[in-house]
């Protein structure tokens, strides 16, 4: 993998400071990636293929139950 020679410098300080090497501080980056950024482009893929396969439901119908819901408990 090829990297700009300002994150490899970055990682490499960061190792140094830690007394870890390269790779330890670029498996952290990665992992740390993959739980936040990473997880949101998976569950959005998923969210994507759930509506494709109808299982959704449509807005309106949701807010128009909602609504129903809210003035139901406010009678």
């Amino acid at each position: 993998m090829r990297l700009p020679t300002d994150v490899l410098a970055e990682m490499e300080e960061i190792a140094k400071i830690c007394g870890r090497t390269r790779s330890w501080v670029f498996v952290r980056a990665l992992k740390s990636y993959l739980a936040a950024e990473g997880r949101e482009i998976i569950e959005i893929d998923r969210a994507r293929r759930d509506v494709k396969a109808g299982n959704g439901h449509d807005l309106d119908d949701v807010i128009d139950e909602l609504e129903g819901i809210v003035k139901g408990a406010a009678a």
